[in-house]
């Protein structure tokens, strides 16, 4: 390409694909291209600002940089350049992001975010590990997804996906890291080593309040919160700032297993929340002769859902039955969900079960009742 004008519009039109990876925007759309120059020679010169000094992923946006302008015809080379975005930069950007004032964006009518609250009557059923699971299978899909870690003393979903840096802080805006297409934000990306959290129920309510008002997530498709197991301060809380959020309960195939987790779903006819369904988890065990063996026992699940449907008087559907593996384990320790598997383990049924109930939650339409659609008489 010899036209000078036509080269510099084609790399542009490249720059403005390079998606800022934490606020998954294009960068010349939020203000971070400051000067774009081509000399005679081809050699491409991009001077980008960085919304603070300390950005931990300026290497992925220089590589990103990179690899939308290689395949540019008429670029020999490319320099990129960091700088830090001004004072009066960063308030413009905030002001960007936040067109709609600061608050809690998910609390608002007019939010078509579903939100889905992943909770359970005691630990050890692999709630956590299910809410992962479902997000990354969603986002794989395509869709916009957040966790909240919402399991303030038991905080394990960094650790799930794999997370292992902080999020960024441009002033009182915190930007979620993001893994495998998810951003995530938990109590865990604040304490040092395996520091135990010590909080009151005021502090809990807190927390989570902030972290939906100052945690930038941006327009999400799908939520989930990793609720703590129980009944407590946190569950009551997200009813309260979240009451357009949906309870998913996960229990085991053993009956006292859905007994405990019958009370936390029952705490939706107080709350006035929906229950979105139930999961079984565990539910069996696939053996080497073809077999199962009910490890926990069986029927759990669907007992849950007979329960919760008599007790809250709607149909409350068992969305889906995940067998145990040693592999479900295996890509929580690595940080790499199984449902993100390509190999062996993608194929797995348990993979498959949840990517299944997955689908399912996906395809559950929004409804547009009470929401205000912009329309005005002319």
């Amino acid at each position: 390409m010899t036209d000078p004008i036509a080269r510099l519009d084609a790399v542009h039109r490249a720059l403005a694909t390079v998606i800022d990876p934490e606020l998954r925007r294009p960068i010349a759309e939020l203000g971070m291209l400051k000067d774009v120059d081509i000399d005679d020679g081809g050699n491409v010169t991009v001077q980008v600002l960085l919304t603070i000094a300390g950005c931990p992923l300026r290497g992925t946006i220089t590589e990103d940089v990179r690899r939308a302008l290689e395949p540019v015809p008429g670029v020999a080379g490319i320099n990129v350049l960091m700088d830090v975005m001004t004072p009066e930069q960063r308030k413009a950007l905030k002001e960007q992001l936040h067109a709609g004032g600061r608050g809690n964006p998910f609390a608002d009518p007019a939010s078509l975010t579903r939100i889905y609250a992943v909770a359970s009557g005691k630990g050890g059923v692999g709630k956590s590990s299910v809410t992962v699971n479902l997000a990354c299978a969603m986002a794989a899909k395509g869709l916009r997804v957040g966790i909240i870690d919402a399991d303030i003393y038991g905080f394990s979903v960094p650790g799930l996906m794999g997370i292992t840096h902080a999020p960024t802080r441009v002033d009182e805006m915190i930007l979620p890291p993001v893994a495998h297409g998810v951003k995530v934000i938990s109590i865990g990306m604040f304490v040092t080593g395996n520091q135990p959290v010590a909080w009151r129920g005021p502090m809990l309510h807190r927390a989570l309040e902030q972290f939906l008002t100052d945690v930038y997530f941006g327009d999400l498709d799908a939520l989930f919160l990793d609720l703590p197991p129980g009944t407590g301060d946190v569950a009551i809380s997200v009813s309260q700032l979240l009451p357009a959020s949906r309870l998913l309960v996960v229990t085991t195939p053993q009956s006292a297993a859905a007994d405990v987790a019958e009370r936390a779903g029952s705490i939706a006819a107080q709350t006035g929340q929906q229950v979105a369904g139930v999961v079984e988890n565990m539910s069996w065990l696939d053996l080497a002769d073809g077999s199962r063996l009910d490890v926990f026992g069986s029927g759990g699940g669907r007992l849950l859902a007979e329960r919760l449907s008599a007790s809250l008087g709607t149909d409350i559907p068992l969305l889906g039955q995940i067998p145990l593996e040693q592999r479900l384990r295996e890509g929580g320790d690595s940080g790499l969900p199984i449902v993100l598997d390509d190999g062996d383990a993608g194929r797995s049924p348990a993979a498959a079960a949840l990517r299944s109930i997955a689908e399912g939650l996906s395809a559950v339409p929004r409804g547009l009742a009470g929401r205000p659609l912009g329309i005005a008489p002319a």
